[in-house]
């Protein structure tokens, strides 16, 4: 049976414990931030960040157990690295079209004599 070192193991919990909390954080964002745009940011890097860690942890346990380098989990996460931002941005600009800001109107002069 292949046991991880002390060493793999602390870091890869670490890093699990970093995933959950950034995760966690911006859940909380999306449910405290007043706007559509600044509840759209939160979760977006909160997932993005909180996926990166969970796969280099899972990366990390892979890689020593089997004893050479493993990277099926980033082809994997890629699809999500892309997307993730890109679907964001595309609510965004759904929504700026949708309610546009109010424009100010340029003040009006009283007509001239």
């Amino acid at each position: 049976m292949n046991a991880l070192p002390l060493w793999a193991a602390i870091l890869v919990a670490l890093l699990m414990v970093l995933a959950g909390v950034v995760t966690l954080i911006g859940s909380i964002g999306l449910l405290r931030l007043p706007s559509f745009n600044e509840r759209m940011h939160a979760p977006t890097l909160g997932t993005t960040l909180g996926t990166f860690c969970m796969v280099l942890a899972s990366t990390l346990v892979a890689s020593l157990l089997h004893g050479r380098p493993i990277f099926h989990e980033w082809l994997i996460s890629l699809f999500l690295f892309i997307t993730a931002p890109v679907t964001a941005i595309l609510l965004m600009q759904s929504a700026t079209q949708r309610h546009p800001a109010k424009r100010s109107q340029p003040p009006t002069e009283p007509p001239t004599p």
